[in-house]
């Protein structure tokens, strides 16, 4: 996959770790065609630069309309060559305070639209027996925390469908990554969280100090996206691309742990799993 230049097609160019792959991508010589969600990003987005920076007004939510717009980012820079599935966001609060319109709302940004982008990518890719699809998740598509259910729901989502959908397609020399970053220095826990409100003090002492701790260190997050994004032209440039890719050293360490609590509650309960077959 060492072709130069490729076409990009990156979902949420407008902030945080969309902006970083795509200035990233197109410093490297590539073309890149980039969703935001208004004109006036729009412009400001292919400004970075003229004929290789190719923006397109879409709402991932909006199903019915990513067929014509990937359509349309194929007509203005060739056949998709990677697709980036990183618009999204955060819901923040306890599962019993969030409303089920909270669950919709999650799962149709983070889940049901990439899903929407693959369908749309994955015709052209297969004809062409080449292409590469990375669907940021995070290191909460595999720990979880306290006080994001619907996030981590979510995130683990997408990685069984990145996974899954990577078995369907490899023989089509189609490799599928779920990028999964830890902390990064975004407005993923600011502007860009949905918080939903607090309504019963049971559940103080759990959400409370979390909610604040997270909105503390908002902005100070110990991850670098343009590091983020350097990675991600490493891991699509290679032949044999993983199945998912951790992004920072608190994801990696985080990850480990529960790998290793896994592990010993299997253990525990190794009888109990075996004791289910027919004698």
């Amino acid at each position: 996959m060492a072709k130069i230049p490729m076409t990009f097609l990156i979902t949420g160019v407008s902030s945080g770790l969309g902006s970083a792959f795509a200035d990233a991508a197109l410093a490297a010589g590539h073309r890149v065609v980039g969703t935001v969600r208004s004109g006036e990003k729009a412009a400001s987005f292919e400004a970075k630069a003229p004929e290789r920076a190719h923006a397109l007004v879409l709402d991932v939510t909006d199903y019915d309309a990513i067929p014509a717009a990937v359509a349309e980012a194929e007509r203005l820079a060739g056949p998709i060559d990677v697709l980036v599935n990183n618009a999204g966001y955060g819901q923040e609060g306890a599962l019993e305070e969030s409303s089920m319109d909270d669950l919709i709302r999650q799962f149709s940004a983070n889940v049901f639209g990439a899903v929407a982008m693959m369908k749309a990518v994955l015709p052209s890719m297969r004809q062409r027996r080449s292409g590469r699809i990375v669907n940021v998740t995070s290191m909460g598509g595999f720990i979880t925390l306290p006080g994001i259910s619907y996030y981590c729901g979510s995130k683990f989502a997408l990685e069984g469908i990145s996974e899954a959908l990577g078995k369907e397609v490899k023989p089509f020399g189609i490799h599928v990554t779920a990028l999964a970053p830890g902390q990064f220095r975004t407005d993923w826990a600011g502007r860009s969280m949905d918080r939903a409100p607090r309504s019963i003090p049971d559940y103080d002492a759990v959400i409370d100090p979390i909610r604040a701790a997270r909105q503390a260190k908002s902005g100070k997050q110990p991850g670098d996206p343009a590091k983020a994004a350097q990675a991600l032209l490493t891991l699509v440039a290679s032949d044999d691309p993983p199945v998912r890719l951790y992004l920072g050293e608190d994801a990696l360490d985080l990850v480990g742990q529960k790998l290793d609590q896994m592990k010993s509650e299997i253990a525990a309960w190794e009888a109990v799993s075996r004791s289910t077959s027919f004698a």
